[in-house]
């Protein structure tokens, strides 16, 4: 008889907007992008495990442990942390919690560098090949392993070379110390040199971008989901619950985020977005709407409708208590009807702006000489 372990399933794509798909649970895995690596559809984000970012940002040793546990228990294995978080701390808890609850080799680990460790040190910081060499040997110190899974350029640095970034990347995979690469918030020009680079010089190619992304900030797919589809790459979200605004337990009275925990404290997934704006504030009752019809969360219909969107392999979540972890378990578990999907792609809807309304519509169908013109046909997919 095959093993609880062999019978998981593997799937081969990441999931699409189709209500007739089969419910994925943890325990299905997608392979990240055009890579072999299976991850599952949630990834736990780790960044609050440690204290050094007070008391809205922080998760004890204890409680941490407690609800990675389940996490591993419950089928994921795919981890996201970073050198910057929490001050280094984060990478260490992880590790250490990591040896004691289960074994290296059955989990994914992805962290990032880019952000500076040695303030005043012009190379303290940055994706320059000394600090990435210098970054990936203090976190291989701090997780206490021998190589990363998946190490994530944290940011762009807006003047290291891509050639630079991509051929020092490749060299860190050659060298074993790392398995696959990806970047996190990059500009979508930077994103396409970097890989039509690897691709041409036969460099370890990018498996995954990361990028912020939720029924409130879905700015990425102006460009982002395309690209990301054409150049084989996978799609993980950050901040899917746009920082606990998307949970429906915050109220707007007028210009304050009113309730207790961090949105009351800070408004930190995005400083150009308004939380008070009417579309928001109406997005957020839509959802709690939807979520009332379906007998579900806020939480869990907002992290449905991500973990569903084209491109997206998986989506980072995370915890500070053992109830929000099963609650977002959950939210993979059943299918937003099409009634429903419709008014909360209506409401979170974003404005077209130039030049993006040139691709669609009246301009579009003129392009394809007023005929019906589709990419491929239906059921066609390729890798």
């Amino acid at each position: 008889m095959a093993s609880k372990d062999a019978v998981k399933e593997v799937v081969r794509e990441a999931p699409k907007v189709d209500n007739s798909r089969k419910i994925p649970s943890l325990a299905s895995y997608y392979l990240l992008g055009k890579s072999g690596l299976r991850v599952s559809p949630l990834a736990f984000g780790t960044g609050t495990f440690g204290d050094a970012w007070g008391e809205h940002w922080s998760t004890s040793k204890a409680q941490a442990k407690e609800i990675l546990a389940r996490y591993l228990e419950a089928g994921g294995n795919f981890l996201d942390t970073a050198d910057s978080y929490q001050e280094g701390q984060s990478e260490e808890i992880t590790g250490e919690i990591l040896r004691e609850v289960t074994k290296r080799d059955n989990v994914v680990i992805a962290t990032k560098f880019t952000f500076g460790t040695h303030p005043g040190d012009p190379n303290g910081g940055g994706n320059g090949r000394k600090h990435m060499i210098e970054a990936v040997e203090a976190s291989l110190r701090r997780l206490g392993t021998d190589y990363i899974d998946l190490y994530w350029v944290h940011n762009w640095d807006t003047m290291t070379p891509a050639e630079e970034v991509m051929s020092s990347l490749n060299n860190l995979v050659q060298s074993g110390k790392v398995r696959y690469i990806g970047l996190s918030n990059p500009p979508a020009w930077y994103l396409g040199r970097a890989q039509t680079l690897a691709e041409l010089r036969g460099w370890e190619k990018l498996a995954a971008i990361q990028m912020q992304y939720s029924l409130a900030v879905r700015n990425i797919e102006n460009e982002y989901v395309g690209a990301a589809q054409e150049l084989g790459i996978g799609i993980v979200p950050w901040s899917a619950l746009a920082n606990g605004l998307l949970t429906g337990k915050y109220k707007i009275e007028g210009d304050k985020v009113k309730g207790e925990g961090r949105v009351a404290s800070t408004w930190v997934t995005d400083p150009t977005i308004d939380p008070t704006s009417a579309q928001l504030v109406q997005l957020v009752e839509v959802l709690k709407s939807v979520a009332a019809e379906l007998g579900k969360t806020p939480a869990q219909v907002a992290l449905n409708w991500v973990t569903n969107r084209p491109g997206v392999v998986s989506t980072i979540i995370g915890a500070t208590k053992l109830s929000q972890l099963e609650d977002n378990i959950q939210a993979l578990e059943f299918t937003i009807p099409d009634e429903q999907l419709k008014r909360l792609d209506e409401a979170s809807a974003q404005k077209t702006v130039y030049p993006y309304f040139f691709h669609s519509g009246a301009l579009q169908e003129n392009v394809n000489a007023v005929t019906k013109v589709k990419k491929t046909p239906n059921g066609y997919h390729s890798r």
